[in-house]
């Protein structure tokens, strides 16, 4: 089939609990006529299709996964996001209220169960307690154990399912029947607090997931609601109308008026405004927009009103081209196979088979008490391979990780991101908002006569300007004198710059091209000093009178203090740092000289950083991007690890699985370190998790009986599957003391 009949569109699916789930609706989907590929992202909950349109339509792909007990939001639209997102908050509520639930009811078990076993009707109360917890709120769990075991599958629910029902059902019969016991000489223990608190502790990590996978979609909703709903529409007898946005045509005649959003991508035809494209671009300096130029979807109008040509309407603008890049990087992502998760699937079995073999082998060889030995056996087998230290083993380093992230400004999102930061060997920098403030500032002035008189003619002039950078030379002249002086006549110069009249003598404001056609001249040494200013990386603003140069103004996006300690760091750990921008090749290569950064592009749009985090990826590398703006939300979405600055835009940090709640760049090399020593602390767990269930196990299913007589009494084993859990536990929190510092 030709490769063009294929498009790409990414839906929310719902009811996916492991990524054993996330395999079988790739596998359903894949299998239907019409479908070249379906990729499942567990993490956000999202499935990116390619498929035939005119074999398969979104509404026969919903149909084929609910027969399976799965769903998915067919609109391709921000009403089918809107959905999936109510659909999920629902979810998350239950869940939320399931975890709840169990807590409080488990909590008396596990006292009555720990310390008081022996008081009146104990087991009875604690019997009571128990079914609820896990036929109302842990019965998602036995369903999808079910669910797995018609596909021939086991995992984690699995585990969960087997052990805590072995638990209670052993307990109730011990509770209804406990003469057998007693009549042998033996106690009739049971096991509610194991059943309950197993239930209880895993819902508690599934809600901590879910809290964390919540607001997945929100970034391309907030992406979908840049684009304004309505726009006035200039009619063919010159007339205007406001009309819906999505019956603009291309070739309209549409008017936008000051502090309006740009509805579609355009071309203006007249008026003079300047317009914030950081969204686009992510420079901080609004862009001059006259006849001719080209504006986009989203785009912020400032002072000045604008008629413009609608050129690209709906899906073909810059705005839907970045929501489309956004989810096909985020659904592009194969889902993340945990480790615990793919041991899980052989552990679970072997488990079962070994407490099944375990029962077998002692009703052969038991002797007189072969029954009651078989049952303590496999039961404590069951008992003491009970998941909470595996369960543990990475959520509390993860929560101890991201607690400590937190008191050092990183805001981690899922543990994903963690894992792979800790391999990651090329970071790829945004310059504005990221390596420098992001606010263009005056750096220097330079007078040729500093009279007071001319500071405050500067300061009223540039007052009554409407440019960007007349903020910036407002703000630093106010810094030491509020008096300004009121020009008399005031004249906005197209593409230039300013001039007004102050006590009957004309002033001038703006770039060189205004003196110069002004016929004023400049000095050898104004010049030189004008050519150094830009080459660091500066603009430069002249003030001048009709016959010399007064001074030079040179204004530029700030490199912040840490940006160049942050990038060295980086460097000395064997990370390779790049840089890109949307700025001008002259600014960039100063930037990147100052902070140290030896690999550079200037002048990239979206679409370009994106690329090149791609390119880097085919190279072999696993990258982080970097970045603060609405125009690096491609970029973000298509690294392996993303992060934002916190003072950017909510698209960026929405798509970003780090965000740093500071301006500071010295806590990237701190989450680099807190990734190593986080997932250093869960390969421990893991290790010892797994240490403890292979010696566990066989002492459990009684290999030291034939030597010394010994078999491990079930009450034990459950204090040693607590001793597990408290063990994990402990080796999380010593992440807490480690210091953040980077090693190679």
């Amino acid at each position: 089939m030709p490769e063009n009949l294929y498009i790409k569109e990414t839906f929310p699916v719902l009811g996916m609990s492991c990524s054993s789930c996330a395999v079988s609706v790739e596998t359903i989907l894949s299998a239907q006529k019409g479908v070249k590929q379906a990729k499942v992202n567990f993490a956000a909950s999202t499935v990116l299709v390619e498929y035939d349109k005119s074999v398969i339509t979104p509404a026969d792909m919903q149909k084929a996964l609910q027969g399976i007990g799965y769903d998915i939001v067919a609109q391709d639209d921000a009403i089918g996001i809107s959905q999936a997102e109510v659909l999920q908050h629902e979810e998350y509520r239950r869940l939320k209220n399931r975890t709840i639930g169990a807590i409080v009811l488990s909590l008396p078990v596990f006292i009555i169960g720990m310390f008081f076993m022996h008081m009146p009707y104990g087991n009875w109360i604690m019997l009571l307690f128990t079914i609820p917890v896990l036929g109302v709120f842990g019965r998602s769990f036995f369903i999808n154990a079910f669910r797995q075991l018609k596909h021939g599958k086991a995992n984690m629910d699995t585990l969960v399912a087997v052990s805590t029902g072995i638990a209670f059902l052993f307990s109730l019969f011990n509770t209804v029947y406990p003469e057998y016991w007693t009549s042998r000489g033996l106690e009739a223990h049971v096991y509610y607090e194991a059943a309950s608190v197993i239930i209880a502790l895993i819902l508690l990590g599934k809600f901590l997931e879910g809290r964390a996978k919540s607001n997945t979609s929100s970034a391309i909703r907030k992406l979908m609601g840049l684009q304004p709903q309505t726009v006035i529409r200039v009619n063919a007898d010159g007339s205007e109308a406001e009309v819906p946005v999505k019956n603009v045509q291309p070739g309209d005649i549409l008017v936008v008026k000051p502090g309006d959003k740009i509805p579609v991508d355009g071309i203006v035809r007249s008026g003079v405004s300047f317009v914030d494209e950081s969204m686009i671009t992510g420079e901080p300096v609004p862009v001059e927009k006259t006849a001719g130029m080209k504006i986009f979807t989203g785009t912020i109008n400032q002072k000045g009103s604008l008629r413009f040509e609608a050129e690209k309407v709906g899906s073909e603008t810059v705005l839907a081209h970045i929501i489309k890049m956004v989810q096909e990087a985020q659904g592009s992502k194969a889902p993340v196979q945990t480790l615990v998760d793919r041991i899980a699937g052989i552990f679970v079995p072997v488990v079962i088979g070994i407490a099944v073999i375990t029962f077998i082998i002692w009703m052969i060889a038991g002797g007189e008490q072969a029954f009651t030995h078989a049952l303590l056996t496999s039961v404590t087998v069951l008992v003491i391979a009970c998941p909470c230290a595996l369960g543990l083993a990475t959520p509390t380093a993860i929560m101890v990780g991201i607690g400590k992230g937190a008191e050092n400004n990183i805001l981690i999102r899922d543990a994903e991101s963690l894992e792979v930061m800790h391999r990651v060997n090329a970071i790829v920098l945004d310059k504005t908002g990221t390596i420098t403030e992001g606010k263009p500032v005056v750096t220097s002035i330079v007078w040729g006569e500093e009279l007071e008189k001319y500071r405050n003619i500067l300061l009223g002039i540039e007052r009554r300007s409407e440019h960007p950078l007349a903020d910036a030379v407002v703000s630093y002249l106010q810094q030491t004198d509020n008096a300004a002086a009121e020009p008399e006549n005031f004249e906005s110069i197209t593409g230039q710059g300013v001039k007004g009249t102050v006590g009957g003598e004309t002033y001038f404001v703006g770039n060189r091209r205004l003196l110069e056609e002004q016929g004023i001249k400049f000095t050898d040494e104004q010049l030189v000093r004008s050519d150094h200013f830009r080459m660091a990386g500066n603009t430069v603003v002249f003030f001048a009178d009709t016959h010399s140069v007064i001074a030079m103004v040179a204004i530029a996006d700030k490199i912040k203090e840490t940006s160049v300690q942050a990038v060295r760091q980086l460097q000395s750990s064997g990370v390779e740092v790049y840089m890109l921008t949307g700025d001008n090749e002259i600014t960039a290569r100063a930037v990147a000289e100052q902070v140290g950064v030896k690999h550079f592009k200037a002048e990239v749009m979206p679409d370009d950083k994106a690329g090149f985090v791609k390119e880097l990826q085919q190279h072999g590398d696993i990258v982080a991007m970097v970045g603060d703006g609405i125009n690096d939300s491609q970029a973000l979405a298509q690294a392996d690890v993303s992060i934002a600055m916190g003072k950017g835009s909510d698209i960026a940090i929405d798509v970003a699985r780090i965000t740093l709640i500071t301006s500071d760049l010295n806590a990237i090399p701190k989450a680099l370190a807190l990734s190593r020593q986080t997932v250093k602390a869960i390969r421990q767990n893991l290790f010892w998790a797994f240490i403890y269930n292979l010696i566990g196990i066989p002492l459990a299913a009684g290999v030291l009986y034939p030597f010394f007589g010994f078999l491990l009494n079930p009450m034990i084993a459950a204090a040693a599957m607590a001793f597990s859990s408290v063990s994990v536990v402990t080796n999380s929190l010593r992440i807490r003391r480690k210091k953040l510092t980077v090693t190679n």
